[in-house]
């Protein structure tokens, strides 16, 4: 009998011990999977102004790409949010908003340069947490292993976009 409590005494203790590093890491995955919803909802919009607002042929298809790919990734997304305990955010975080209110106001080639600009340099941060969060196995990791090659397709578009100065057909 004293040797089944001690067992059960230290099986819950090593459990104890153990909770802490698997919480924070919970913790980290569940920062961002909401990160990354908030973050294709922003791109949803801005796809959706580049194809309201673009000048290019180049810009317009870009923000196509952008709205399509960003609703299937939050679709998963939502999924491993759902499965990590996470209450989906179901806009973006405020920097994310007045991004998108400056790019409201601008129209023509001063979009599409500014559009490209900010592409290449939110998709070149966001890969960098998505390969990151890539290294954990678990359910966030899982989608952000899935989710980079879409978005290093669209950081070579949007590169290819401000190389060109976005001066496509229109």
């Amino acid at each position: 009998m004293t040797t089944k409590i001690l067992f059960g005494v230290g099986l819950a203790a090593a459990i104890a011990l153990s909770a802490p590093a698997a919480w924070s890491q919970d913790k980290a995955s569940q920062t961002f999977i909401k990160n990354a919803i908030e973050g294709n909802l922003a791109e949803i919009q801005m796809g959706q102004l580049a194809q309201k607002n673009g000048s290019s042929e180049g810009v317009r298809s870009f923000g196509q790409m952008l709205e399509r790919d960003h609703t299937d990734a939050n679709e998963k997304a939502m999924t491993v949010a759902k499965d990590i305990g996470v209450t989906p955010p179901n806009q973006p975080n405020a920097k994310q908003k007045a991004e998108h209110d400056r790019m409201l106001k601008l129209t023509g080639t001063r979009f599409d340069s500014e559009f490209a600009r900010m592409m290449v340099a939110d998709h070149k941060k966001d890969i960098s947490e998505f390969q990151k969060e890539a290294k954990k196995n678990d359910a966030a990791g899982s989608f952000a292993k899935e989710t980079l090659p879409t978005l290093q397709k669209h950081l070579e578009a949007a590169q290819s976009l401000a190389a060109s100065g976005t001066t496509g057909k229109r």
